[in-house]
């Protein structure tokens, strides 16, 4: 899941990537200190990274705070992770999708889930990104499993979920909250079954290829049958491999007309049988157009306001 509005906290997942490894080098020597101060400011979010990553494969975890109590008001849409939220203190999340509308102290926003609208009226909270291989074993639930495409923690973790809050909210620096919910998550992984490597590979064969790739050939790449494959990729990932496929094709090309590319070279560039195909993409997975995506405005506001203008608070 990834936000095309605006910004560099949590629910951010734009170029350049904020919790990208190698966007980490001016600011580790702050995230080592054990200090409140932990953590680099910018664009009005303090954010903490751990210093030498997580101790899990495919997972990626940052801890946000908003610094100018501005609050969050984040469209977010699908990506290939699952975004696990966990908040800190008493404001809960406002959730806003096709469930209506839910507060929730911490969510899990699963593969694919359709336009959500997220908000806060301050945010303090431990944000961690997950792989479909990963989100199987730590959330206890395929990553798109049927039903709500945001999902509360405290109905996947139940009482653990309170318990790591708790510890969370008494924690007095970045540092020891991001090892804190590390910590969780391993335990999580070593008791919980993992995807089949079969799965795994052929995810990995998905993203390695942008999503430009045939089932046939990736059935084969495993050794399995078109079916066998279809079938256990569904019950571990939650999408078919040509949904998975579709995701991460569309994915790439989010980013790239974030970045500024133009929806010809876009749909030349990610493999679209040409522009209208593009736009249909586009509009299936974000409810909006190229057009629209690039410039991160927000198709459910009134003309003339620009994404992000005003708090959360005032949107009661």
């Amino acid at each position: 899941m990834r936000s095309y509005d605006a910004g560099s906290g949590p629910l951010d997942d734009v170029e350049p990537d904020p919790l990208d490894a190698d966007a980490d080098a001016d600011t580790n020597a702050d995230a080592d200190a054990d200090t409140n101060g932990d953590a680099d400011a910018g664009d009005g979010w303090e954010v903490a990274r751990p210093l030498h990553g997580t101790s899990l494969a495919g997972v990626r975890m940052a801890g946000f705070r908003d610094l100018t109590a501005a609050g969050l008001d984040k469209r977010v849409l699908p990506g290939p992770e699952v975004v696990v939220v966990i908040g800190l203190g008493d404001e809960p999340f406002t959730v806003e999708g096709a469930a209506g509308r839910r507060s929730l102290s911490g969510f899990a926003a699963t593969l694919a889930p359709g336009p959500v609208r997220v908000g806060a009226a301050r945010v303090e909270c431990v944000e961690a990104r997950l792989s479909p291989p990963a989100a199987y074993a730590l959330l206890g639930v395929p990553p798109r499993a049927p039903g709500e495409s945001v999902v509360g923690l405290e109905d996947l973790w139940g009482p653990r979920e309170r318990r790591l809050r708790e510890r969370l909210t008494e924690a007095a620096t970045w540092r020891e909250r991001l090892a804190l919910v590390d910590g969780f998550l391993a335990r999580r992984a070593a008791r919980a079954p993992s995807v089949a490597p079969e799965v795994a590979a052929v995810w990995g064969r998905i993203v390695a290829h942008g999503g430009r790739v045939r089932v046939g050939d990736l059935a084969a790449s495993c050794g399995w049958s078109r079916k066998r494959l279809w079938s256990a990729f569904t019950a571990q990932i939650g999408l078919t491999p040509k949904r998975a496929a579709m995701l991460v094709r569309f994915d790439r090309a989010a980013r790239a007309l974030r970045a500024g590319g133009s929806v010809t070279d876009t749909a030349l560039a990610c493999g679209y049988v040409d522009q209208p195909h593009l736009h249909r993409d586009v509009l299936a997975f974000a409810g909006c157009t190229p057009g629209a995506l690039a410039s991160g405005r927000r198709t459910d506001q009134p003309p003339g306001r620009a994404p992000g203008d005003r708090p959360i608070a005032q949107h009661a």
